[in-house]
């Protein structure tokens, strides 16, 4: 990670359904405890909260896009926290 740096990923359905791929720039970096990205023109903004030994807490502020209803959009990036918890903790 480095401010201006890409960050590109490819999100698909498990079922192969849907797909699509996800860039974007890093504006700021707190390692550790936060960072920014910008995508689309819009923000996002990930922070770390070390609650006790081995679990941490992640918040994720983001600008909504316009296409979708803000609750369509918190439930996708709450099902991406869910999958990213359930991935590190099995491995």
């Amino acid at each position: 990670m480095k401010i201006g740096g890409k960050y590109l990923a490819r999100m698909e359905a498990k079922d192969g359904s849907f797909g699509f791929d996800f860039e974007a720039y890093y504006t700021e970096i707190n390692l550790g405890n936060n960072f920014t990205y910008e995508f689309g023109g819009r923000i996002c903004t990930i922070e770390m909260t070390e609650l006790e030994t081995n679990k941490t807490a992640i918040k994720i502020t983001f600008d909504p896009e316009t296409e979708n209803p803000i609750e369509m959009q918190q439930q996708g990036w709450q099902l991406i926290l869910n999958n990213f918890k359930s991935h590190t903790e099995e491995n």
